[in-house]
């Protein structure tokens, strides 16, 4: 991988992280960790978050993908991050729906179009 290239990376429930790998993002090397990390029913919350951190301070991550309802596990992380690159965006699951109104970005987004009025 050339220094200058930038993974996705993805943290979710199984469909949601099999999907993606069956469309290319998968990356596991031998001096790499993977760039992705599924959530099963029995994963504890501080294991997420580690995750997440993990992700978040790699320099070969340009985005991190989240299922929502598996933000809303570790919101206060979410929430208190707040650097531009990699950035964090949350997706729905197939069992659970999506609620625009949890989502960080879109939450931010608001409050900064709202204090321009």
């Amino acid at each position: 991988m050339d220094k200058n290239e930038k993974l996705i990376a993805v943290i979710g429930t199984e469909d949601t992280v099999t999907g993606f790998l069956l469309a290319g993002i998968g990356s596991c090397g031998k001096e790499k960790e993977s760039n992705f990390y599924i959530v099963k029913p029995d994963t504890t919350k501080e294991a997420i978050e580690e995750k997440f951190h993990s992700f978040t301070e790699r320099d070969d991550i340009a985005i991190v993908l989240i299922n929502q309802h598996i933000a809303e596990k570790i919101r206060y992380a979410v929430d208190a991050y707040s650097k531009n690159i990699p950035c964090v965006l949350e997706i729905p699951s197939k069992d659970v729906r999506y609620d625009p109104s949890k989502d960080s970005i879109l939450v931010k987004a608001k409050e900064l179009f709202q204090g321009e009025s």
